[in-house]
């Protein structure tokens, strides 16, 4: 199984940034989705879910209005894309998918977003 996240970068506040997570190994329809961040010395936090048919997301309220999911199963592949970033939102944000009848889970290996002027 393999959960790659991609996109993560340097941007100014105010600045847009897409994440892009490819999975492969795993039905892929049949894992929730989500991404989550992690900053030094603080807890991975939950950002974004999605459900496997991609008809259910949820935003945490830090983000919401800001940030959006998306999947594309035929693809294979989870999105975040980040609008209006503030320095706050940076942190390494990960990928992870979670198998909708097991507990079942994989993680990427994170990908950093920093922002700043």
């Amino acid at each position: 199984v393999s959960v790659v996240e991609s996109g993560g970068g340097l941007v100014e506040p105010g600045g847009s940034l897409t994440l892009t997570c490819k999975c492969s190994g795993v039905p892929f329809d049949e894992y929730h989705a989500s991404w989550h961040r992690q900053t030094p010395g603080k807890e991975r936090e939950l950002v974004a879910f999605i459900t496997g048919d991609g008809n259910n997301a949820r935003i945490v309220d830090a983000v919401k209005g800001r940030f959006t999911i998306s999947r594309d199963n035929d693809r294979d592949l989870v999105s975040l894309e980040m609008n209006s970033l503030k320095p706050e939102d940076t942190a390494v944000y990960y990928c992870k998918i979670q198998g909708m009848s097991s507990n079942t889970e994989f993680w990427g290996q994170g990908t950093q977003v920093t922002v700043s002027s």
